[in-house]
């Protein structure tokens, strides 16, 4: 397989799989500077596992200023030792989230405050490389995205910075026309703090939390509280103090 590697600065970069360390699950692992050109600041935002470029398949991106952008994965084809432009970013914008679509999907967006939208794909028209993209959600200036998700069946998985979240069912997420404000995905309290993330799950899988000071738990979802969207939810991994859930991630049942 092919890895197609997206930064934070909005770039590309592909990496065979072939060309990864393999290691046990305590080693340390390679820097990913070792690997890809990055440049001084770059982050690896999100990855995407590419066995085949196939026509009609899309690269759906969204920044943490709530844009989107369907570009199609055979312009994704042709690898650049330099990397290239996934997405043109305005200053202080960041890539949070990518995703492979097939032009049909439904879209949800994640908010920091708590808020989520949900919309069709058809919306965004596809677009070249290096454009910008269109709105995917209205923020305010405090207000950030923080997750995509491409809707399939399952549940949503909301987290708050103080451990605290819930699963929702994924009708209980309207769809509305791209841009809006959204609805509530999570209450945001004192208790819970803002939102870190949010993850499509079934009651299947396990999820992996990771705070700040490095301390990493593995959850069941089955285990997990199953709520209405606007609900503050459940502990999810109990933190020292001053530590914060700082990451999320779903694996496979």
């Amino acid at each position: 397989d092919t890895l197609l590697c997206f930064s934070d600065h909005g770039k590309v970069y592909w990496l065979k799989v072939s060309q990864l360390p393999q290691a046990i699950r305590g080693s340390r692992g390679k820097p990913i500077v070792n690997l890809l050109p990055l440049q001084e600041g770059e982050r690896i935002s999100a990855m995407l596992s590419i066995k085949d470029f196939e026509e009609g398949k899309f690269v759906f991106t969204a920044t943490s200023f709530g844009t989107v952008k369907k570009t199609s994965l055979a312009l994704f084809s042709r690898p650049r030792a330099s990397g290239i432009i996934a997405v043109a970013l305005d200053e202080g914008d960041k890539l949070v989230g990518v995703a492979i679509t097939d032009g049909t999907k439904d879209i949800l967006l994640f908010t920091t405050a708590g808020k989520a939208i949900r919309f069709v794909e058809e919306e965004v028209r596809p677009m070249g490389r290096e454009a910008a993209g269109v709105r995917g959600v209205r923020l305010t200036d405090d207000q950030r995205v923080n997750a995509l998700i491409v809707a399939e069946q399952g549940f949503i998985l909301t987290a708050s910075q103080n451990g605290f979240g819930k699963l929702s069912p994924l009708d209980e997420f309207p769809k509305h026309g791209r841009g809006g404000q959204g609805v509530i995905a999570l209450q945001i309290t004192d208790r819970n703090g803002h939102m870190v993330g949010a993850l499509q799950v079934s009651v299947d899988d396990e999820i992996m939390l990771m705070s700040q000071n490095g301390v990493l738990v593995r959850t069941p979802v089955r285990d997990i509280s199953v709520v209405g969207r606007n609900t503050q939810g459940v502990r999810l991994i109990r933190l020292e103090e001053g530590d914060q859930l700082s990451g999320l991630e779903r694996i496979d049942g």
